[in-house]
């Protein structure tokens, strides 16, 4: 039950990061996916590696600014908002991890139960710290919070699989933080931005 979690959440972040950024950048900013892809490598890889979108911020500055060409100006200001408050692949991983929790604890969530769950996932992850396994904690309250009984249980079960899971939707945080800043400094005329193939 657990590796079909695992591969539910990777596959989940996967999508996000391959088709929903990449088309983010494609139809809002008009900048090839593949070029700033292959720009943010050195920071991706720093995220996976460190699970910490705040720990890579500095490499995502210097990707940002020497190779997508974004400006100084845009990319201080975006990028540690984004760090802060744009952690989309952590509200996605809350979200996967509480119906999950749910699921295998017996316990259903009609429809609206499941729109507050992702409500609540999207408000706590802006307030997640950017360091490893930050976002047990998130969901451990919003487990609190759903009337799930045996929740305290269940989120030391996700203990086994989380690293890799953070390694991955700390890329997919850092990534989407990369397409933002690039997304505003088109809206902004800056020039030296990625050209679309």
């Amino acid at each position: 039950v657990l590796g079909k979690y695992f591969l539910t959440v990777l596959g989940a972040l996967l999508f996000h990061f391959a088709v929903t950024m990449p088309l983010i950048l494609k139809l809002l900013g008009k900048v090839s996916p593949f070029r700033h892809l292959k720009a943010m490598r050195t920071a991706l890889l720093t995220a996976f590696s460190t699970a910490s979108s705040s720990a890579t911020l500095p490499v995502t500055m210097r990707c940002v600014q020497d190779n997508s060409g974004v400006s100084k100006r845009t990319a201080s200001f975006t990028l540690p908002l984004g760090a802060t408050v744009n952690m989309d692949g952590t509200a996605l991983y809350e979200c996967v991890a509480v119906i999950f929790v749910a699921q295998v604890m017996s316990f259903p969530l009609d429809f609206g139960q499941q729109f507050v769950v992702v409500l609540a996932a999207l408000l706590t992850s802006i307030g997640v710290a950017g360091i490893p396994s930050a976002s047990l904690v998130a969901i451990f309250i919003i487990l609190q919070n759903s009337g799930i009984p045996g929740a305290e249980t269940a989120v030391v079960a996700l203990l086994a699989v989380d690293r890799l899971l953070d390694m991955s939707r700390t890329a997919v945080n850092v990534f989407g933080d990369s397409c933002a800043a690039v997304v505003v400094a088109k809206s902004e005329g800056e020039v030296g931005v990625l050209a679309e193939d």
